[in-house]
C-alpha cells in the first residue's frame, strides 16, 4: 500500500527495518494550504481529523474569505481552536448562492453528525392524520413518512397521542371509518365501533355512500380550521329535527356537537390571525439549551415538542436557534410563518432558502407585540421550564450513579451503563438485548438488538445465548481499544474506560444487530464530558452463571478493565430482594429494601428486559407473517393472492402439482414450473 506521507514502498527484503509513518499534520498550516486554489463564491467546507471523520460542516458566502479565518489560532474561541487544532484536511463543495450553501451545510451536519457542530438530538418524523381517497369509503388515519398514498393530509402533530386523540374525537364527531381497507372489505356486520357510535359502518351499507361522503367532506372543512361553519351547520341540523320532533336525529346532531367542543378544548391555544405557523423559542441555562416548537395549523395549536439540541457551552442561544432551525427544515414541510425568540444571525438568508425549498414566500419574525409576541412568549415559557425539570433530572441521576459507585465499589460514578438480557420462548426466536443509561437517562438511540444466529445453541440454553451476544459486543470494543489481553490496552482508567472513549463511536448497525432507533447521539465524542461509546459498567441479568460467561469472554477477548455486575432476582423472585454478584466477592449482596440506587438497578433492569420483550414478539410476528411465496423470484403481491385464493394456503400450494399451479389465474407455464421447482427443491 503506498502511503501518501511515505512515498511508495521499497523492494526491502520483509525482515529489512521499516522506517516509522510521520506524524499527520494538523493545524492552521495545514488549512492554509487550501486557499491558493479556493474561489470567492459560495460554498460548503467540511473540516475533517486526521482518521478522516468529518468534523465540522460550515457554509461561506466566500469560501476563500471563510477559510482565511482558519489559517490561524489567533483570535479564536476555544471551540473553535480545538477544531483548527485538530483539522488535518478539508473538503469543499462550490454552490450558485448563500441560500443553496444553507440547505447543503443543513443536510451534511444530519448525514455526518460533526462533533464541532450544533447537532439535533431528536429527528423523529412527525405524525399526520391522513383521510385517504383511495378507497370507495374513505378511511381516516395516522400516517407518517412519505405522502405517496392519495388523500387529505393534516398536520404535522407534535406527538401520535396528540393524533390519536384527535381521530378518537373525528369518530365521535363525524362517525369515519378507522379500519384498514382489507378488514372493511371483509365486513359481512357491523363492528363493535358502529354499536358505539363511533363508526357509521359504510361497509355494511348502514349509511348510504352519499351520506357518509358528507361526513367526509364535513371532517376534511373541520380539520382545515372551518370549525366554526360545521358547528354552526350541525346548529341548525339539530334545531330543524327538533322542531320535525325527530327527537333521535336531534340527539345524534347534540352528540356530534359535545364531540367538536372537546376537539376544540383540546387545542391549548388558538390564536386568533395565525392560520399557518411554527413557533421556536429557545432558553439557556448552565450551558445547556432547551428548544420548543409549537405547531400552529388552521388556527390550531397541533402540539408542541421539546429539543435539547447538543451545542458547545460557549455558542449563544442566537448561534443555536440559527443552526437548529436550518436542520429542523431539511426533511420537513415549511409553514408561511416562523416565529423566533431570538434573531438569528443568518434569517435573511434563512427565509430565502426556505423559500426556495418550498416553492413559495416564508416569512421568519422576532414578534415585539400582539398576539404573535404572546405565542413566543408561551412558548419561552414552556422551554424554561422544560429544561429545568431536564437539569433537576440531570442532577437526581447524578446522585444516583454516585450511589451506585458507591455502592459497588467503583472508583467513580459510571457515565455509560449497559445493561443485558435475552427473550425467547422455548429457544425460539431468540433475541438479545443490551440497553444503555448514562446521566441524561436512558439513550434510546444506542440500544441495541441481537438475532441468536448460532445454529449450535440448543433450544432455550440461555448461557449460549449470552455468551454469543456479549462476545459479539466485547469484540466490538476489542477492535476499538486495540486490546490484546492486556488491561493497559484498554487506557489508564480502571476500571473507568471513559478517557479511551474520547474519539469512538459505535457504528449504528453492528455485525448483525440493529439499532432501535437513529438517535443523534450516535456520534463520535471529542473530550471526555461528552457521552463515551464504552461502558463503564456491564449489568447481566440474571445470576452467577451468566457472570461466569460475561467474564470468562471479556477475559477471552482482553476486556478485563470493566466492572461487572449480575442483578439476579430474590427468592420467590420477588422486587427488592435482589442479589448482586460481583466478580471476586465471592458471596452475593444485597441492598436496602428502600435504597434508591436498588430502585434504579431496577429500573435499568426491566427497561432491558422490556427492550427484549419487544424485539422477540417483533420477531415472532415477523416469523408469524412469513410466507415461503415471498421467496419466489416473481410471485408479487398479485400472484401470491391468486394463488392463496385457489388453494387455501401455502402449504395447498406447495403439494400442488405443475397443471394445478398453471390453472391459477395469472400464472404461466414457466411461472409453474419454478413455483413447481422452488418447493420440491426445498424438500429434497
Amino acid at each position: 500500500m503506498i502511503d501518501p506521507r511515505n512515498g511508495p514502498p521499497t523492494d526491502s527484503p520483509d525482515d529489512a527495518p521499516t522506517t516509522p509513518l510521520a506524524p499527520v499534520e494538523t493545524g492552521p498550516d495545514v488549512i492554509a494550504r487550501y486557499l491558493k486554489l479556493l474561489p470567492a463564491t459560495p460554498g460548503v467546507y467540511r473540516m475533517l481529523d486526521t482518521a478522516g471523520d468529518v468534523i465540522y460542516v460550515g457554509k461561506a458566502r466566500s469560501l476563500k474569505a471563510r477559510v482565511s479565518n482558519y489559517a490561524r489560532l489567533n483570535g479564536h474561541t476555544n471551540r473553535i481552536a480545538r477544531m483548527i487544532t485538530a483539522t488535518a484536511a478539508m473538503e469543499f463543495v462550490s454552490v450558485r448562492t448563500e441560500a443553496e450553501a444553507l440547505l447543503l451545510e443543513a443536510n451534511l451536519i444530519k448525514r455526518f453528525r460533526p462533533r464541532f457542530n450544533v447537532l439535533m438530538r431528536d429527528d423523529k418524523s412527525f405524525p399526520y392524520i391522513l383521510i385517504t381517497r383511495d378507497h370507495g369509503a374513505a378511511q381516516v388515519t395516522k400516517h407518517r413518512g412519505a405522502r405517496n398514498r392519495k388523500g387529505d393530509y393534516f398536520g404535522p402533530f407534535a406527538s401520535a397521542g396528540a393524533v390519536n386523540r384527535t381521530i378518537t374525537m373525528l369518530q365521535r364527531a363525524f362517525l369515519l371509518r378507522t379500519c384498514t381497507d382489507s378488514v372493511y372489505d371483509s365486513r359481512t356486520r357491523p363492528c363493535l365501533l358502529h354499536q358505539i357510535k363511533r363508526c357509521a359502518a359504510p361497509c355494511t351499507n348502514e349509511i348510504p355512500r352519499e351520506e357518509y361522503d358528507k361526513l367526509v367532506d364535513e371532517a376534511v372543512r373541520f380539520l382545515r380550521g372551518e370549525s366554526q361553519n360545521v358547528r354552526e351547520m350541525y346548529q341548525h341540523m339539530m334545531q330543524d329535527a327538533s322542531d320535525a320532533l325527530d327527537f333521535e336525529t336531534a340527539a345524534k346532531f347534540r352528540n356530534r356537537l359535545w364531540a367538536l367542543a372537546h376537539v376544540t378544548a383540546d387545542q391549548a391555544i388558538n390564536p386568533d390571525g395565525v392560520e399557518e405557523a411554527d413557533v421556536f423559542a429557545a432558553y439557556q441555562d448552565g450551558g445547556q439549551t432547551c428548544i420548543q416548537v409549537f405547531f400552529f395549523r388552521t388556527g390550531q395549536n397541533w402540539g408542541n415538542r421539546a429539543y435539547y439540541p447538543k451545542a458547545d457551552r460557549s455558542l449563544p442561544v442566537e448561534d443555536v436557534l440559527d443552526s437548529f432551525i436550518a436542520q429542523f427544515y431539511d426533511d420537513k414541510p415549511i409553514p408561511r410563518l416562523i416565529l423566533l425568540s431570538h434573531d438569528v444571525p443568518n434569517r435573511a438568508v434563512l427565509i430565502e432558502a426556505l423559500s426556495s425549498k418550498s416553492d413559495r414566500k416564508v416569512d421568519i419574525r422576532v414578534p415585539a407585540r400582539g398576539t404573535k409576541s404572546g405565542l413566543v412568549d408561551h412558548a419561552l415559557s414552556n422551554a424554561r421550564e422544560a429544561l429545568g425539570r431536564k437539569m433537576a433530572e440531570s442532577s437526581s441521576q447524578s446522585r444516583l450513579l454516585a450511589g451506585v459507585a458507591e455502592r459497588f465499589g467503583l472508583t467513580r460514578p459510571p457515565r455509560r451503563i449497559e445493561v443485558f438480557d435475552n427473550s425467547h420462548i422455548s429457544g425460539t426466536n431468540a433475541v438479545g438485548a443490551m440497553i444503555v443509561a448514562g446521566p441524561d437517562g436512558f439513550v434510546k438511540g444506542q440500544y441495541r438488538k441481537f438475532n441468536i444466529k448460532s445454529p449450535d445453541i440448543a433450544p432455550g440454553d440461555d448461557y449460549a445465548m449470552m455468551r454469543e451476544v456479549l462476545t459479539r459486543r466485547f469484540k466490538r470494543i476489542a477492535d476499538q481499544t486495540g486490546s490484546t489481553g492486556r488491561d493497559e490496552d484498554l487506557g489508564a482508567r480502571s476500571p473507568d474506560l471513559n478517557q479511551t472513549a474520547k474519539s469512538e463511536n459505535l457504528n449504528p448497525v453492528i455485525d448483525g444487530f440493529d439499532a432501535e432507533e437513529a438517535d443523534a447521539d450516535e456520534v463520535a465524542f471529542a473530550d471526555p464530558n461528552e457521552f463515551p461509546s464504552i461502558p463503564d459498567l456491564v449489568l447481566i441479568d440474571g445470576g452467577a452463571g451468566q457472570l461466569a460467561i460475561a467474564k470468562q469472554v471479556m477475559a477471552d477477548l482482553g476486556v478485563t478493565t470493566i466492572p461487572l455486575i449480575g442483578v439476579a432476582k430474590g427468592p420467590d423472585r420477588d422486587a427488592g430482594r435482589e442479589h448482586f454478584h460481583i466478580p471476586g466477592r465471592g458471596a452475593s449482596m444485597m441492598l436496602e429494601a428502600r435504597d434508591p440506587v436498588l430502585y434504579f438497578v431496577q429500573r435499568l433492569r426491566d427497561e432491558a428486559h422490556r427492550f427484549a420483550i419487544g424485539a422477540h414478539r417483533a420477531k415472532r410476528s415477523a416469523a408469524i407473517g412469513a410466507n415461503p411465496l415471498d421467496e419466489i423470484d416473481g410471485i408479487g403481491p398479485t400472484r401470491k393472492r391468486a394463488l392463496l385464493k385457489h388453494f387455501g394456503s401455502a402449504k395447498a400450494v406447495s403439494r400442488a402439482g405443475i397443471e394445478d399451479l398453471k390453472a391459477v389465474t395469472g400464472v404461466s407455464a414457466d411461472m409453474a414450473q419454478k413455483i413447481y421447482d422452488f418447493f420440491h427443491e426445498k424438500a429434497g
